[in-house]
C-alpha cells in the first residue's frame, strides 16, 4: 500500500486471488448482432459486438490488458471492462448483464442458484493468486506483527463500540484512536477476510464489525 493512510495511524486490508467466469446467457456478447445485446452486424469475415466485463477491482487490470490485447485484432468489437466489486459483478452476470465476471472469490451457492435459475451457464477460470496484506500507516511504530488473536480482537462483530483504540487491542499499545480501512462489502477481498479472520472468532454471525472506512 503507497501510504494512503498518511497522518493516521490505522490498519488497512488489501488484496486476495484472482478469477473470472465466462457464461453464455442473456448478455450480449460479439456476433451478437440482436437488438437487445446492442450488437450490430458483423463485418463480413469479421466479428464485432459487445463484451460486458465487470466485477471485481482486484481482477479488472488483467481484463484490461488481456481487453486492449483483443482490439488490436478485432477492432469491430467493444469490451468494455467495469468495477461494482466481486459480489455486484456475480449480481449482473447471474441477471445475464454481463459476458465476463471477475472475482477476487469463488461464487457462492447463493449466486449458484440465481444464475442457475436465470439459465446462466458458465466456466470459471483462475487467472491469477496473490495475497492479502494487513498494513499499518508507516507512523504507528507499535504495531509490528499482529497476531491472528489481535486481527479477530480489531474486526470481529463484537468488537463494535468497544475495541476503538490501540491499547484496547493490547494493554502495551498506546491510547490512540483505531482507524480502520479496507475494501467495500460488495467485494471479494471483504468476503475472505471476513470469512477468514472472523469466521474463527468466538462472536462470528455472519459479517464483521462496522465503522470502517471503505478505500477499495
Amino acid at each position: 500500500m503507497k501510504n494512503a493512510l498518511r497522518g493516521r495511524t490505522g490498519l488497512a486490508v488489501l488484496g486476495i486471488s484472482a478469477l473470472l467466469l465466462t457464461g453464455c446467457g442473456n448478455a450480449g456478447s460479439a456476433d451478437d448482432t440482436s437488438p437487445a445485446a446492442g450488437g450490430s452486424a458483423a463485418a463480413e469475415g469479421g466479428t464485432s459486438g459487445d463484451v460486458a466485463v465487470d466485477g471485481s477491482s482486484t481482477v479488472a487490470p488483467l481484463s484490461e490488458a488481456a481487453a486492449e490485447q483483443y482490439r488490436t485484432s478485432n477492432d469491430a468489437v467493444n469490451v468494455s471492462v467495469a468495477t461494482s466489486g466481486t459480489g455486484g459483478g456475480f449480481q449482473k452476470f447471474c441477471a445475464g448483464e454481463t459476458d465476463i465476471s471477475n472475482a477476487s472469490r469463488p461464487i457462492d451457492e447463493e449466486e449458484m442458484a440465481q444464475c442457475e435459475s436465470n439459465g446462466i451457464e458458465y466456466t470459471e477460470v483462475i487467472m491469477a493468486n496473490d495475497g492479502l496484506s494487513v498494513v499499518a500507516n508507516p507512523a504507528n511504530d507499535w504495531a509490528q506483527c499482529l497476531t491472528v488473536e489481535q486481527l479477530q480482537t480489531i474486526w470481529g462483530p463484537e468488537s463494535e463500540g468497544e475495541v476503538m483504540s490501540w491499547s484496547d487491542v493490547d494493554p502495551s499499545f498506546p491510547d490512540e484512536p483505531l482507524d480502520l480501512y479496507g475494501a467495500g462489502t460488495d467485494s471479494g477481498t471483504f468476503d475472505y477476510f471476513t470469512e477468514a479472520i472472523c469466521e474463527s472468532g468466538s462472536g462470528w454471525s455472519g459479517t464483521g464489525r462496522s465503522g470502517w472506512m471503505s478505500v477499495v
